[in-house]
Parts: C-alpha cells; structure tokens; sequence
C-alpha cells in the first residue's frame, strides 16, 4: 500500500476495482471501496473507531473529511459511515457517523452529522448543515443551516444524481490513464 494509504490496528482499506485515491488525500482503517469510486485531493477518510462502507462510483471530492463516531454505553454500535452507490459528495463536505442512500448529491460545505440517515434520490444543497438524528426523505431538496426540506426534485436533478456519478467515473479513468 501506498504511504496515503493506511492502517490502523493492522486493518488496511480495501479498494475495489477501478477506485482511484489521490496521493495527497488520507485513507486510514476499516473501510471499504466499492468499485469505480474516487477519492480526490486532500481529503480524510478515517475507519479508526468504527467502519467505513462506500458504495461503487461514489466520489468524494477535494477538501472533505469522512470520519465516524466510537461505540459507547448509550449507543452500544456507535455510529459508521455508510455511503451508497452513485453518491456524489462534493468538495469540503464533512460527513460524520451517517448513512447515504444511493444516488445523492451532497452539494459543497455540508455538514452532516452522527444518526442522519439520507434515503436514495436526495439532494442537498451546498452548505446545508444536517443536526443528528435527521431523516432526509427520497426525492427531495434540502437546504440551509439547519436543513429544511425546500420541496420536490425536479425531473432534471433526478437524472443529475447518476449523471454526476458517472462523470466522476469518466475523469478518475482519465486520472487512472495517465
């Protein structure tokens, strides 16, 4: 493995097939790569006190931190990351301890804080912050600091979801070629 990428406790990052990590971004632990994901410059991922699972053709943009909360009395599973398929999380977003669907946009600067579960087919807007313990609902976008539901996808967002999980595919080839 790479020096970006490490263990900890002896447990090394799997990645799948395809998956392009960035040499300046940091990849520690218990954490798992679908195939065709990409990791881009600067960013975090910690699977130290818990686990992380990213889905296949799901990007992580440059900038963002990805980290997870320990298991404690209260909250005996503590709280892991879990990412979907086709997710798109753009730059400086920081998820922490949450799980997302499949085929979400999380828009630059997010917050997204332990418990929230994003079910499939969201968006979320560029610096919306999302407090604990959320439910974000398919088909819909939100916004704002804290997040509110703004009202419906339109038909093109939709299809933007898979469109821009399919770009980051196409420029992490062209990356991988070089």
């Amino acid at each position: 493995m790479s020096h970006n990428i490490r263990h900890f406790k002896g447990i090394y990052p799997t990645l799948g097939k395809g998956t392009y990590i960035d040499s300046t971004a940091v990849v520690c632990g218990d954490i798992q790569f679908g195939d065709d994901c990409s990791v881009w410059p600067l960013v975090a991922i910690r699977g130290d006190v818990n686990f992380v699972r990213i889905g296949h053709r799901t990007n992580i943009q440059d900038g963002s931190v990805l980290h997870l909360s320990r298991p404690t009395i209260s909250n005996p599973q503590g709280y892991p990351l879990i990412i979907g398929d086709d997710v798109t999380v753009g730059h400086k977003v920081m998820l922490h301890g949450c799980t997302l669907g499949n085929r979400i946009l999380v828009g630059m600067g997010a917050i997204i804080m332990d418990g929230v579960v994003v079910e499939d087919d969201v968006f979320i807007g560029a610096g919306t912050l999302i407090p604990p313990n959320k439910r974000l609902e398919s088909g819909f976008l939100y916004v704002g600091n804290p997040m509110r539901k703004a009202r419906v996808l339109k038909e093109s967002e939709s299809a933007f979801l898979k469109q821009s999980a399919v770009n980051y595919v196409e420029l992490k080839n062209d990356y991988l070629a070089q």
